[in-house]
């Protein structure tokens, strides 16, 4: 027990709690961030399982410009309308950056959505990639 408490040793144990919890850190988050799927994975669920995009941004920034084809329901509101989403289809919840988003994918696979997934970056990944937006009226 002394060699623990040493001054030195005692800095040698700090650093590798530290070094282990932020190896462990991307597992841990994991199971919260929503099943995060690339932009290409998400295309290919779109086109060869019709899923859905599901824009969980407000109605004014959905208005600005979106995922063709996306469905707007707010964060706020996912879990009053969710039932208006198909639970035999993937889902793909995406927001600005994709942080919000995994959270909704998250509630959303609590609630029976199996295939719910986050878009990993968000909208930005998407216009990064170089795919379309589309504004709405």
């Amino acid at each position: 027990m002394d060699f623990l408490l040493s001054q030195n040793n005692l800095y040698i144990v700090l650093i590798a709690l530290v070094s282990g919890a932020m190896l462990l850190w991307p597992t841990l988050g994991k199971g919260r961030a929503g099943n995060p799927v690339a932009v290409q994975q998400a295309v290919q669920l779109a086109n060869q399982k019709h899923g859905i995009f599901v824009d969980v941004r407000s109605a004014e920034l959905f208005k600005s410009g979106t995922i063709p084809q996306a469905r707007n329901l707010p964060a706020v509101d996912i879990e009053s309308k969710a039932n208006t989403l198909p639970k035999d289809k993937p889902i793909i919840v995406f927001c600005d950056q994709g942080r919000e988003s995994g959270r909704v994918a998250g509630a959303l696979r609590k609630q029976g959505f199996t295939e719910a997934v986050s878009l990993q970056g968000g909208l930005r990944s998407w216009a990064e990639a170089g795919l379309p937006l589309s504004k709405k009226a």
